[in-house]
């Protein structure tokens, strides 16, 4: 079942003059694939996962996630088709410190309002113990080590059960041994049928993944 289907994605920046950032980028994702995007810094990598993700509308080309058409909608639709169905993880975490870890993790659901706040927690709980965190639930954020942080950071990312997980360098703030907890993390996810795309620097974590997309200057070179 194809989850992500991106048709002839072409994106422009304007200063000091019009440039091309993205070329003729097309491909489309399957459900339960780990898929990695790889490239040297600047080839449009990160630009290309805000365009998936939503959160960037200035482009050419077609956007569909589930079925759906999301190229031309207004923000605020964006944005709760994007707190429903996208899980994103950035290469910090953005956990709020005065808040617990369960409060963290919550925070998208309660923002989503489909379930009650009792669910909500228990539904945070669930996820904090897939991740191995869940004895830390009640500590501020702030108290947690890296590894833990970027755990939470991925239990609040699922939280919503999101057709899609995607990540901005992971594991990038991540020493060796955590990042291979986390990318052993995500592995099994996908295992059990969840669609992540991550963008990498790491060229261990992409060899280890389903298929990795290469991209230089602004297009895809390989898949």
């Amino acid at each position: 079942m194809t989850v992500l289907q991106a048709s002839h994605l072409n994106k422009y920046f304007y200063q000091p003059e019009r440039f091309p950032v993205l070329t003729n980028i097309s491909f489309e994702i399957q459900r339960g694939e780990f898929l990695t995007i790889v490239g040297k810094s600047g080839c449009g990598k990160s630009t290309l996962l805000y365009i998936l993700s939503t959160m960037d509308t200035d482009y050419e080309g077609t956007l569909t996630i589930g079925g759906r058409l999301l190229t031309g909608l207004k923000q605020p639709d964006l944005a709760r088709f994007r707190n429903e169905h996208i899980g994103f993880v950035f290469q910090f975490h953005f956990l709020l410190p005065e808040f617990s870890v369960l409060e963290n993790v919550m925070l998208p659901a309660l923002k989503l309002g489909r379930f009650s706040r009792e669910e909500t927690e228990s539904r945070a709980y669930e996820k904090l113990r897939l991740l191995g965190v869940h004895e830390q639930a009640l500590k501020a954020a702030s108290k947690l080590s890296g590894g833990q942080q970027q755990r939470v950071a991925l239990a609040r990312a699922l939280i919503n059960d999101p057709t899609l997980i995607m990540g901005d360098e992971p594991t990038g703030n991540l020493d060796s041994a955590n990042a291979k907890n986390a990318f052993d993390i995500l592995q099994d996810l996908a295992r059990q049928g969840q669609t992540i795309i991550c963008v990498t620097h790491d060229q261990e974590f992409a060899a280890r993944s389903d298929r990795t997309i290469v991209m230089s200057d602004g297009m895809i070179v390989s898949q």
